[in-house]
This record gives structure tokens, sequence and C-alpha cells, in this order.
């Protein structure tokens, strides 16, 4: 089992932070594009290697992102329409979700069996997240997605902010 900790820096222009072990060891560099359309992110190892890369589809009336794996695999979150609670779809992830998915409090299930959970930890400056990986082939897939979703509800509350303040 790993364990990871994801700690945004509240001012980081472009998305750029660090994925921590449980130890404290840098296990994933996330780096955002600054002032460039569409947003993507770029996941890599601490030696450089590439984990995944994450890129917003343009032009669509809700928010989807692509986000494409190392070894060439993909797959999509998508926002749904709803009127009360927002949803989110994943496409193509070949895990099941079980648990809170929106307060980021959540289990992958492969097959019924558990292979990660995620939580956020609330009440902080910076988004806090605390991911257990129960079967390490999913980790770098657990990881992308943790960042996707992360953006997709940043994007969210900005959204609501500036349509609450008019």
């Amino acid at each position: 089992m790993s364990q990871y900790q994801i700690k945004q820096k509240f001012w980081s222009l472009g998305g750029k932070f660090k994925i921590k072990d449980n130890a404290g060891n840098l296990a994933y560099h996330v780096q955002g594009s600054f002032m460039k359309i569409p947003k993507q992110f770029t996941i890599t190892k601490p030696d450089g290697t590439l984990v995944s890369h994450i890129k917003k589809v343009m032009f669509q009336i809700l928010p989807k992102f692509d986000v494409t794996l190392a070894d060439g695999s993909r797959f999509q979150i998508r926002k749904e329409f709803t009127i009360f609670k927002p949803r989110y779809r994943i496409e193509h992830f070949g895990l099941e979700i079980q648990g809170n998915f929106w307060d980021m409090d959540f289990e992958l299930q492969h097959n019924g069996v558990p292979v990660a959970h995620i939580s956020q930890e609330w009440f902080k400056i910076n988004s806090t997240y605390h991911i257990d990986v129960y079967d390490d082939q999913y980790a770098d897939a657990v990881i992308s997605l943790v960042i996707a979703i992360d953006y997709v509800k940043a994007q969210q509350a900005v959204a609501s902010s500036a349509s609450s303040s008019n």
C-alpha cells in the first residue's frame, strides 16, 4: 500500500505543486499551464518521467477533461447537467467510484475490490488530499484523477462565486 498527500499552494501561478508519499518524500510533480488555453497539467515522477497529461476540452457547455497516462491509456472526466448537486462521470477509467465523489471522500474499486481511497481535508487554505492506494499499479491513474477532479471543482467554485456576485 502507498500513501500520498497532495497539498496545493494557495497562490501558485498555473498550478505547480508537489505530491509527497507518507514518509514526506517527493513522489510526483505537477505543473499546470500558465496563461495557456486550454488549461493543461503535466504530472511527472521526481526523475522527470512522464506520468500523465491532463487537458481541458475546449468548446464544451459543461467542463470536460481528457487524461492521458504515460502508457497511452486515456479516460475522461465530464460534468453532467444536474439541478441540485454537482455530478461527474468518468468514462473509460475501468474503476467504479463508491462514496461521496463531490465531497472528495470516496473509494475506487475494480470488480468490487478496493484499490484506492481518497479524502480531502476541509477548513484549510490549501486543498489537501490524502490518498491511500492499495494496489500500486493504479497509483499513477489515481493521482491523475485527483488532480483533474480538483481542477474541475476549482473551476466550478470560481463560476459559482462569479454568478453569485452578479
